[in-house]
């Protein structure tokens, strides 16, 4: 069975915006030249907004679109909507990634930290390349880190006797990310020429239970909401959970270092 489907907060999301914009800065830089301009360009799982903006600033003339089926996110993102600095358009709109389907040619489909979320994104693959123009990009980045303590951990204490009646099938499973050969695989298959890489980001963290807060904002989502309603029940996991990221990720004088993987793809569309 498929995770819960959170409801978000972007405020917690935000406290580390640095940390998970960074990602995608990486990966736009990595995406070449696109064949128009002004292109048409999709963000999927946009969240607040605020990294799709960096498409604005590196395709400036461009009309992107941010999709995502939070409307707290979108309300969030709202801020950034309207007409950019290089004369394109930034505007947003609701949409769930595991029904949507492109009604309109873009020259880069690009996603940010949200495939993980899609159940069965791989199959998905095919009719949103048809959209892609040819010499279009398709391009992606996603946490791939679902075997550190940050996630098993978590995954432990919800199939565990005191909690696995409520959350056993709450939380993100182990197979939401693929392996980075399933994906250059299934890409190349589809007429794609696919760069797929890992980075492992050692994040510097700061303040209280900082990996925890770090969940919040994502990992814990799932679990948050389904015990949303039970704020005795709710507190009492956040703090069993919190009680195993203080071992597993020990603070320093210099603040807690959390690594964190994540997998890249580039695909340009032949």
């Amino acid at each position: 069975m498929p995770a819960a489907t959170p409801t978000w907060d972007p405020g917690q999301y935000l406290r580390h915006a640095e940390h998970r914009a960074r990602p995608f800065a990486d990966l736009l830089a990595r995406v070449p030249a696109l064949p128009a301009d002004p292109a048409r360009i999709a963000d999927l799982g946009c969240g607040p907004g605020n990294v799709t903006t960096q498409l604005a600033e590196r395709w400036p003339t461009a009309h992107i679109t941010g999709y995502d089926n939070s409307r707290e996110m979108l309300a969030r993102a709202e801020a950034y909507a309207g007409g950019t600095a290089g004369g394109g358009q930034l505007d947003f709109a609701h949409a769930d990634l595991t029904e949507w389907g492109p009604t309109e040619t873009y020259h880069l489909i690009a996603s940010n930290a949200a495939l993980h979320w899609v159940p069965g994104h791989l199959d998905a693959f095919s009719g949103w390349l048809d959209a892609v123009a040819p010499g279009g990009v398709f391009a992606f980045q996603v946490p791939n880190n679902l075997d550190a303590p940050l996630h098993s951990l978590l995954r432990e204490l919800a199939v565990s006797a005191r909690w696995r009646d409520r959350l056993g099938d709450a939380v993100r499973h182990e197979d939401s990310v693929h392996a980075p050969t399933v994906y250059l695989d299934r890409l190349a298959r589809l007429g794609c020429d696919a760069d797929v890489w890992e980075t492992t980001y050692m994040q510097l963290l700061h303040g209280q239970d900082p990996v925890l807060d770090w969940a919040k904002g994502t990992a814990l989502r799932p679990a948050l909401t389904v015990l949303s309603a039970d704020p005795e029940a709710r507190d009492a996991f956040v703090a069993e959970y919190r009680d195993l990221l203080r071992e597993a990720y020990p603070t320093a004088p210099y603040g807690t270092v959390l690594p964190f993987r994540r997998l890249f793809v580039v695909a340009r569309k032949g």
